[in-house]
């Protein structure tokens, strides 16, 4: 993929086919550490040991649609070849969790991408579905939580379009301020 924000989108759909209530991204960027990590954790069905291996099989997906699954494999492809890492630990009953970890200066290092867009569009498609997503940097970092946003809102659908808006420019306001762009 040409962008890790779309990577994310994937694993996170997949969470949602899981039957996950709680979804969290976490995004932590160091250029002093010359890192990025993404983690994807649910609380969904969870996966065994022999399912946690056929997922980064790129040959295997449990989708009818289509006879291979690369989403996860791709994943796993882009950090590795960057000299990082990546893992999934998984929970049958309790959910699971995906971490990539990139070297930043590594010359095959894929974008991050528009994170922002990822996580708003996951909200907006999965409204029933509580988010939780935290960006760090060196500078600062800032977290989103539906399960707050919920409370605040009183039955206020988070698909709803003022919602909506208000999360994007959330999202964009706390971006500029952990990357160093606007005052806090």
């Amino acid at each position: 993929m040409r962008e890790l924000s779309l990577n994310v989108m994937d694993v996170a759909q997949n969470s949602v086919r899981a039957d996950a209530h709680l979804v969290t991204v976490t995004v932590t960027e160091s250029d002093k550490n010359d890192s990025l990590t993404i983690s994807i954790a649910d609380d969904g069905c969870g996966m065994t040991e022999e399912q946690v291996n056929q997922v980064i099989d790129p040959f295997f997906t449990t989708r009818t649609t289509r006879k291979v699954g690369l989403g996860v494999p791709l994943f796993k492809l882009s950090a590795e070849q960057t000299g990082g890492s990546f893992s999934i630990e998984s929970e049958v009953g309790k959910g699971t969790c995906t971490t990539a970890s990139y070297v930043k200066s590594h010359v095959d290092m894929t974008p991050l991408g528009d994170i922002n867009s990822t996580i708003s569009i996951l909200i907006r498609c999965n409204p029933d579905i509580d988010f939780v997503f935290t960006h760090q940097t060196d500078i600062g970092s800032f977290t989103l939580d539906t399960r707050e946003l919920r409370e605040v809102l009183e039955g206020v659908p988070l698909d709803s379009p003022d919602v909506l808006e208000w999360i994007a420019q959330f999202l964009e306001e706390n971006t500029q301020i952990i990357y160093g762009g606007a005052e806090s």
